[in-house]
């Protein structure tokens, strides 16, 4: 299974959407609760070449979006291969 990590806030409806459809696929991820953390929301922007809305998604080490964009791989089919 890939390596997937999600940087969110707590307060977040795409960021709670985004992990709602990574636990209906059973995948585990590594969450960074950024909030509050302007050293962690850095190293984000940095990560994501310079996105600063949540939430951030990488699969194994691969930027490739927020809650729009994990949806939209999803929906045509690719996340599934993504994940594997």
């Amino acid at each position: 299974m890939a390596k997937v990590e999600i940087y969110t806030w707590a307060t977040c409806p795409f960021c709670t959407k985004s992990k709602a459809l990574l636990d209906e696929k059973g995948v585990n991820y590594t969450e960074y609760m950024i909030q509050g953390d302007d050293n962690a929301r850095a190293k984000m922007i940095k990560r994501t070449g310079g996105s600063k809305s949540l939430p951030q998604i990488f699969i194994d080490d691969v930027h490739i979006g927020g809650c729009d964009d994990i949806h939209a791989m999803d929906a045509n089919g690719t996340l599934d291969d993504t994940l594997v």
